[in-house]
């Protein structure tokens, strides 16, 4: 974290409360922002160059349980746009963003009037996916699938250029996959550099357990140590009511390792594609 975003991260807290802005994990790039007043919390990817770049709004990470369906869109959509007018190289502009969402964002329940929103927040359908426009559909490499004491794993991997994308990619697979929609863990971890300019670059990584602890910073560990990039893998368990302990993490590196290494993404002793 650099100097710029801890002290803007140490002033909003202060002035909105603690937790209005946070790390999903220690030494993560990825924030979530809370804004209290519409309940929705969002998600924020932070480049290393930071003020000197402009941060990401990856999507929505949660709505409040009162939330009606479509705000949490509303309030993502007025956010990116607020954003873009907001920040200016060189200058922090995550207070500036809460203060003029304050004043611009619409009331919920002005938005209920006038286009009937449900009251809750739910993940896209199939047929809301189909509508969207050019949508990008990730091309998956799977594992196999391994099953041990009935919890079953399943990896699948996909190249990935931007965090924008690796949301997109996560909430298409749980809104058109019902097997994945009802796995117990959809754990997933990514790791993606660009070249912004000449003799620069982005680096962008992050995971998420989803619930099983530790087993996401294991995935990206794994990631780091096969040297992939531009890779997203997401491991779905669906735990077959025996607790395996420590070996479930052998098992999700294992098929996660498969699913990258079928993909012809790594180099070297990793790679068992022939002709790679």
């Amino acid at each position: 974290m650099s100097e710029e975003l801890a002290s803007e991260v140490e002033v909003i807290n202060s002035i909105y409360g603690p937790d209005t802005v946070r790390p999903v994990s220690a030494g993560s790039s990825i924030y979530t922002l809370h804004l209290a007043q519409h309940d929705v919390t969002l998600r924020l990817s932070f480049p290393l160059q930071y003020p000197n770049a402009s941060p990401q709004i990856l999507g929505t990470e949660n709505t409040g349980d009162n939330v009606r369906k479509g705000f949490g869109k509303v309030v993502l959509d007025n956010a990116r746009a607020m954003l873009s007018k907001v920040y200016s190289t060189g200058s922090v502009c995550i207070y500036d963003l809460l203060q003029e969402l304050e004043v611009t964002l619409p009331a919920e329940e002005q938005l209920v009037e006038e286009e009937g929103l449900d009251n809750t927040e739910q993940q896209p359908s199939i047929a809301e996916f189909s509508r969207l426009p050019a949508l990008e559909i990730p091309n998956w490499t799977l594992s196999q699938a391994v099953t041990e004491k009935k919890s079953v794993f399943l990896a699948r991997a996909s190249i990935v250029t931007s965090p924008n994308q690796v949301h997109s990619f996560i909430s298409h697979l749980i809104a058109t996959d019902k097997r994945a929609s009802k796995a117990t863990h959809n754990i997933s971890a990514y790791r993606i550099r660009s070249s912004s300019s000449p003799g620069s670059e982005l680096v962008f990584q992050d995971c998420d357990d989803d619930g099983e602890t530790a087993a996401g910073g294991r995935l990206l560990h794994l990631l780091q140590i096969m040297d992939v990039w531009g890779v997203l893998v997401v491991v779905s368990r669906w735990y077959g009511g025996v607790q395996l302990g420590p070996d479930r993490f052998k098992i999700i590196n294992q098929v996660a390792r498969d699913a990258v290494v079928a993909g012809g993404w790594v180099k070297g002793g990793w790679n068992t594609r022939s002709g790679s």
